[in-house]
């Protein structure tokens, strides 16, 4: 069976949702409710990994939808992308890094999406015409990569691919691409059962420019033997493989189960690179979002039992002003710095909040006064 027709058997209804799990009637007419707002997609692989006995299982927890989606708190942009839109479909938030968002479309719909608003809906903000794109980052020599993301730019076809990465081999000043996707998670046989798609990815990590998959393992048991061949087919066409894992309420929100997640993605091969504070997202934010003090205890204590490459991620949260670590909690004050900014001037720049126990974003944290030389922290 070719990947596009295992991918059309997903679990897309609450029917067939009705056929692994018991639901009320109540529960169901409130899933039919939100399915209509943020559509339901699991893959039939996926979806055999869930033990669906457990109400508590963290792989049904990422994909199936629950009434805590009702909730309206944050917002659908948490990081100000529309700031960065320089066309339909690219984003230059950051001053080296063009982001175009190839598709809407993903293998599976996870609940915990930060594009939530677009994802697996008609929407606007996906590229129309590459060329364009292309050209843009042509006409902008500070702009060294490109992250190809969306959804999932995999959903795509090779061929589509492959007119991709041949425009931006063509551009002298790109040293490396980055493809962000889940497949290699959710739906493994994209890889698998297309041979294009690895000798596209083997031709061109052959030539000047590196690739880099970016994907994202948010729990253990989603390191499987599917998985990882799919893995392995990426490293041996070449590409460098790094890991984005969210930190996730009642998914990976203990030390154990993070500690086993980094040292087993290291064990594959795929380097920890982020670990992500959730985002303030609406109809995600009072699921899956945990205060950042928790969070920052969470990753302090993993990093204690991990060790080498399994520890040199990054806890981070993604804002509209930049990617922000969190570096610290001294007394009643939590420091951070800007990894990444959207001004250049605050890149590697410290500073710190006044605490809020509850506090999961940066803007629920109260801003500290400015200090005697003039500067605020």
């Amino acid at each position: 069976m070719e990947w596009q027709e295992e991918l059309q058997r997903s679990i897309c209804d609450v029917e067939r949702l009705k056929d692994l799990m018991s639901l009320s009637r109540r529960q169901e007419a409130h899933l039919k409710q939100i399915i209509k707002r943020h559509p339901m997609r699991i893959t039939r692989y996926y979806a055999s990994l869930i033990d669906w006995t457990n109400p508590s299982d963290p792989l049904m927890r990422m994909v199936v939808p629950d009434t805590g989606e009702m909730n309206l708190s944050g917002s659908y942009v948490t990081s100000g992308e529309s700031l960065s839109t320089k066309m339909r479909g690219l984003q230059h938030k950051y001053r080296e890094t063009a982001l175009i968002l190839a598709t809407s479309r993903c293998p599976q719909y996870c609940r915990h999406c930060f594009r939530k608003r677009l994802v697996g809906l008609p929407t606007e903000e996906v590229l129309q015409r590459f060329a364009d794109a292309a050209r843009y980052i042509e006409q902008h020599r500070e702009i060294n990569n490109v992250l190809i993301s969306g959804g999932d730019p995999l959903m795509l076809s090779t061929a589509i691919l492959r007119n991709f990465l041949n425009k931006l081999l063509g551009i002298p000043h790109l040293a490396y691409v980055r493809i962000g996707t889940r497949s290699p998670v959710s739906f493994p046989d994209r890889i698998l059962k297309d041979g294009s798609l690895v000798e596209l990815l083997r031709k061109h990590t052959s030539m000047w420019k590196r690739l880099y998959v970016v994907t994202q393992y948010n729990h253990p048991a989603e390191i499987t033997e599917p998985s990882v061949a799919a893995v392995n087919k990426l490293r041996d066409a070449g590409t460098a493989i790094i890991n984005q894992t969210v930190l996730l309420r009642g998914v990976n929100d203990d030390p154990d189960t993070l500690a086993d997640l980094l040292h087993k993605l290291t064990k594959i091969g795929v380097c920890p690179y982020y670990v992500f504070q959730c985002r303030s997202v609406k109809r995600v934010k009072r699921r899956f979002q945990i205060p950042l003090a928790e969070g920052y205890r969470i990753v302090e204590k993993t990093k204690s039992m991990l060790d080498g490459p399994s520890k040199r991620f990054r806890y981070v949260m993604s804002h509209r002003n930049g990617k922000i670590e969190i570096i610290g909690i001294m007394g009643n004050e939590i420091y951070f710095k800007y990894h990444q900014a959207r001004d250049p001037k605050n890149i590697g720049r410290f500073f710190k909040r006044k605490l809020v126990p509850d506090a999961g974003w940066l803007d629920d944290l109260k801003q500290t006064p400015v200090s005697a030389d003039g500067v605020v922290s």
